[in-house]
């Protein structure tokens, strides 16, 4: 079995309060939490408007599955997260 995590921070300009940071972002628990492969949740800055850091795990019998999988992620953040990505790390666990 091969396991990676996907860690992605953002900079959300113009956010003013939680409720609208976590609106911005929502679509990613929503999107990717559901995949029996994947795991997602903020793991980090949960108490600052203009940051945030999610953490994707994904698991799957060929690392070649898992890179995949981790690469959907990252197209759908680059194109559909109304944020700035300022850091995005790929590990092998």
């Amino acid at each position: 079995m091969q396991v990676a995590m996907l860690i992605v921070e953002f900079r959300l300009p113009g956010c003013h309060s939680l409720k609208e940071k976590r609106h911005r972002l929502s679509g990613l628990r929503d999107r990717f939490g559901k995949q029996t492969n994947v795991a997602a949740c903020e793991s980090d800055f949960q108490n600052e408007h203009q940051r945030a850091e999610w953490s994707f795990v994904a698991t799957g019998a060929a690392r070649k599955v898992v890179e995949q999988t981790l690469q959907k992620i990252e197209n759908h953040i680059e194109s559909n997260v109304d944020a700035v990505i300022v850091d995005l790390q790929r590990d092998w666990l």
